[in-house]
């Protein structure tokens, strides 16, 4: 009689620690999806204002056009990348894709700011 309460209460501590268990990656499982939706919406709000940036500096600088394709280029790229990191965010070569991708976007706008800076007029 003994040994089978022992035998109850330790399976119903095993069941509280496997619920327990599977509530915690359930919980870390959202918190990954939700990490990556909050940089999935930043990212998207970048991309989505580089058509403006490029649009006001095309008529201060017509004469720059490589540098200007080149940050649409680098904008689509890193577009394309983060739509396949969304629809894949566990898998590391798409988010490995997304990271080459941003950094090319980031030396494309340097070069911008750069050509921009010749230009003081432009605000």
């Amino acid at each position: 009689m003994g040994s089978g309460i022992i035998t109850l209460i330790l399976l119903a501590g095993l069941a509280f620690y496997l619920i327990s268990l599977f509530n915690k990656l359930v919980m870390l499982k959202n918190r990954f999806q939700n990490g990556f939706a909050q940089i999935d919406v930043q990212l998207k709000r970048r991309h989505d204002l580089i058509p403006n940036l490029v649009e006001t500096a095309s008529a201060y600088m017509a004469h720059e056009s490589n540098t200007l394709e080149a940050v649409i280029q680098a904008r689509n790229e890193a577009h394309a990348q983060l739509k396949n990191a969304a629809a894949h965010p566990a898998d590391s070569s798409a988010i490995q894709g997304l990271g080459r991708a941003e950094t090319q976007l980031n030396s494309a706008l340097g070069k911008l700011n750069v050509t921009m800076e010749a230009y003081p007029d432009l605000k």
